[in-house]
């Protein structure tokens, strides 16, 4: 574990509770927004990849970079770019329901 630094554990660590934490915010107030509540639910679930991808990163530091977990690498890298294209095609619906209720 002594790959990284204290402070940057302290930021990673931080950054993946944060990211766990808009997720649950989301997925709360899609509650209170029924009419809306499958978008802002998908948008919470389109946060799931890039969760995946961070805990992946944190993973791999843990052990030091160990070459037996480098397939880690690899798989941090598919869920990030798996997790953008879920996210923009979340931002799109919700893009389109703010669309459509405007006019």
């Amino acid at each position: 574990m002594n790959v990284l630094s204290i402070p940057t554990w302290i930021i990673h660590v931080s950054s993946v509770l944060e990211w766990a934490i808009a997720m649950w915010l989301i997925w709360s107030y899609a509650k209170i927004q029924p009419q809306y509540a499958y978008a802002w639910k998908g948008l919470a679930l389109a946060m799931l990849p890039a969760l995946v991808s961070a805990m992946c990163a944190c993973t791999w530091h843990f052990f030091d970079n160990s070459g037996y977990l480098e397939w880690l690498v690899t798989v941090q890298a598919a869920t990030t770019l798996f997790g953008n294209c879920t996210l923009a095609i979340a931002g799109y619906f919700l893009y389109k329901i703010r669309n459509t209720e405007a006019t």
